[in-house]
């Protein structure tokens, strides 16, 4: 895509954080925007707020745990303006605490958000993308998804299943004109220890603090719709801390005795 502007966008996770800054972005941009989450009363408040609202955005509440309701889901998001340009995969959940203390069915139900729902969806819609030979496909991943850090066991696992499937998607679908796109937030600001679980299930509903000294989310939203149009195949976004990707990769060994050490292990086990 060259522009924004009548094209048809599917955006999860749209109720607030990241996705919420990317549906007002997008809607500036004139595109036909298609907004899912789970809450639907956020949904439609997200649309209110949007410039150009209306009949150019499209509230479309999902559950991405309910495997059974995504294929129906699709086929209204499809059906809706008759294609779907550009589907972008932001709606997730987090979990932070320690990998010894996390119920299993926590982690069954993070893989069901961050995973299997947006590679089911993406199966769903993947066909009329390779019909029409074109489309592209925007994952929202995490600095997470290249390496793991205490009590981010079972997030880090679902975001590195992300990476997995999708560079894995983008080698099938070469020369067939979908495209495929990895974005990689670092430290954003957004209310995610809000919203993030622990190991059983329970509000976390503490603040964290990288977050919270880190880039506004409106400055990302429209970094991402920048690598979106010239079709990067992945893309750092974020402060400092996004340079532990090249640490991580040229020098494992001095990363792997900082990471050992990271603030976050020096918690108890209960």
């Amino acid at each position: 895509m060259k522009t924004f502007q009548n094209k048809v966008v599917w955006l999860t996770g749209a109720s607030s954080g990241i996705g919420e800054a990317l549906a007002y972005a997008l809607s500036n941009k004139k595109c036909k925007l298609i907004i899912s989450s789970r809450n639907h009363a956020e949904l439609e408040r997200v649309k209110r707020c949007c410039e150009n609202g209306g009949e150019h955005i499209f509230v479309l509440p999902m559950d991405l745990t309910n495997p059974d309701e995504l294929p129906l889901v699709a086929s209204v998001a499809m059906n809706h303006w008759g294609k779907i340009d550009c589907f972008i995969h932001n709606a997730g959940m987090a979990v932070r605490d320690l990998a010894v203390n996390t119920n299993a069915e926590v982690d069954r139900r993070v893989m069901e958000t961050n995973y299997f729902g947006p590679m089911m969806l993406t199966k769903c819609i993947l066909p009329a993308m390779l019909e029409k030979r074109s489309g592209q496909i925007v994952v929202i991943s995490s600095l997470s998804g290249k390496y793991g850090v205490p009590k981010l066991s079972a997030y880090a696992a679902s975001k590195h299943a992300l990476h997995g499937f999708y560079d894995s998607l983008r080698t099938e679908t070469a020369g067939m004109n979908v495209k495929i796109s990895m974005i990689i937030p670092g430290f954003i600001k957004t209310p995610i220890g809000n919203h993030a679980k622990d190991g059983q299930g329970n509000a976390y509903g503490k603040v964290i603090l990288a977050n919270e000294q880190g880039m506004n989310p409106e400055v990302c939203a429209e970094k991402i719709m920048k690598a979106i149009l010239k079709e990067k195949e992945e893309t750092l976004i974020g402060g400092t801390e996004v340079f532990s990707v090249y640490l991580h990769r040229f020098f494992p060994k001095l990363f792997s005795k900082i990471i050992r050490n990271h603030p976050m292990r020096r918690l108890r086990f209960r």
